[in-house]
């Protein structure tokens, strides 16, 4: 990499040297071919009574020396010399000759000239020495040169410092993910705070780190939930079996098997729940999502929920915003409304008014399930939306402690956020993107 960079500096630098080197030598070819121009052009005009005229003009101006960089050859139709010092054979064809071969003290020069055929057949040349010019390109070649090198330098210095904090970066990371690799799970890629690149590729990996580390530890909170939770309603379900076997008398084996089935199908109910958050938790339900209207969704379970709540002595309350939508999957926000109002008509007693607000917030649906009941206590809030989580007050009345977790797991899923009200009583806050109504 070092070297490419170092390569591609040095090829601009010398592309643009060249570009700049042949304008800047055109120019002046260009200009030289100008002065030579009007110089012939003033000789003609004030010899303007033909040859003799123009003798007179070149030797006038010979004598002053005025144009020293300027030399003049005035030829007849026959080539003989009649004024001038150009020590050059006068060229045949009329125009521009770049370069005209003349000797000057006795030196062997280059000149730029310009050939002009007058009116008797004579031939006037006035020639520029092209010195200047290569002057000129002796000094760009030098800087160019200069500026060769010195972007050489450049490209080599800045390849190799690029090169050296990209190696610096890279190696933090790969120490980072061989640290996590042998088991550190709690490392994190590293960030400069810059806002780079890399710290953006960081973040990104942090991201997928801790989503990885949040689902192992649902792993291992479901593996020591399900060996702690289903460890009595497995010896109860044995304990049954047992009975049923054993016992002589077929009312009680009936009896026995019945509460066995009965016990079954609610730990079948449990892995169902269980298996219904993991699909949650995995996002395999965004593949489905649409927009859909969550203020009429809401409005439904709410009519839904109403008689219930009505037979149990519950206060229904609603503030439905009208409009809202959201982007998700229909069935688990269906199934997100159901349990907060399952919640609030088994877990409040009769007489407790269940408040459900729907208000649009900026790009935020928040949604809103509250009681006025007894609430939880303060140490059990942190884990409420835990599996197999539930308030010490809930112990007796029917659930597994899934409910709040698939809210989560639902709410998770539509990159939302969920969250319990401040006392007193007991409320969940569901926020949510704004999609489409």
């Amino acid at each position: 990499m070092v070297v490419l960079v170092a390569a591609c500096f040095a090829l601009a630098t010398l592309v643009i040297g060249v570009v700049a080197y042949e304008v800047t030598h055109e120019a002046l070819e260009i200009q030289l071919d100008h002065r030579v121009a009007i110089e012939t052009h003033a000789l003609i005009d004030e010899g303007d009574d033909g040859p003799t005229g123009v003798a007179a003009a070149i030797r006038r101006r010979e004598a002053a020396r005025s144009t020293a960089s300027l030399d003049y050859l005035l030829v007849d139709p026959s080539g003989r010399g009649v004024a001038g010092l150009l020590d050059a054979t006068a060229p045949i064809t009329p125009g521009y000759l770049e370069l005209l071969h003349y000797r000057r003290d006795g030196e062997h020069r280059i000149a730029q000239a310009l050939t002009t055929r007058l009116p008797d057949n004579s031939r006037l040349v006035v020639a520029a020495d092209r010195g200047v010019i290569d002057e000129m390109d002796a000094t760009l070649l030098k800087l160019f040169a200069g500026a060769f090198g010195i972007m050489l330098l450049l490209g080599i210095g800045a390849a190799w410092l690029v090169g050296a904090v990209t190696r610096a970066r890279l190696s933090r990371i790969d120490r980072t993910a061989l640290a996590i690799i042998d088991g550190d799970l709690a490392r994190r890629m590293p960030t400069t705070g810059t806002g780079d690149e890399f710290d953006r590729v960081s973040a990104t990996l942090n991201r997928m780190l801790d989503r990885i580390g949040g689902l192992m530890d649902n792993l291992r909170q479901v593996s020591s939930d399900v060996a702690h939770d289903l460890r009595t309603p497995l010896t109860r379900l044995h304990n049954r079996l047992d009975e049923a076997l054993t016992t002589e008398n077929m009312d009680d084996k009936r009896q026995a098997i019945e509460a066995a089935a009965a016990q079954s199908r609610d730990l079948l109910d449990i892995f169902g729940a269980l298996l219904r958050i993991a699909e949650v938790e995995a996002l395999s339900p965004r593949a489905h999502f649409q927009d859909l209207p969550l203020d009429q969704l809401v409005e439904e379970l709410v009519d839904t929920y109403r008689p219930d709540m009505e037979a149990s002595g519950h206060l229904l309350i609603t503030a439905i915003v009208p409009q809202i939508g959201v982007t998700g999957d229909r069935r688990l926000l269906q199934q997100l409304v159901t349990n907060l109002l399952d919640n609030a008509l088994r877990h409040t007693p009769s007489g407790t008014t269940v408040r459900v607000e729907l208000v649009h917030d900026g790009a935020v649906a928040r949604l809103t399930v509250a009681d006025d009941g007894h609430g939880v206590a303060p140490e059990d809030a942190p884990r409420l939306f835990q599996r197999f989580a539930r308030a010490e007050r809930s112990r007796s009345s029917e659930g597994h402690g899934l409910g709040l977790a698939l809210v989560a797991a639902v709410a998770t899923a539509h990159r939302g956020t969920v969250s319990l009200l401040t006392p007193p009583g007991f409320g969940v806050v569901v926020e949510l993107p704004v999609g489409k109504a």
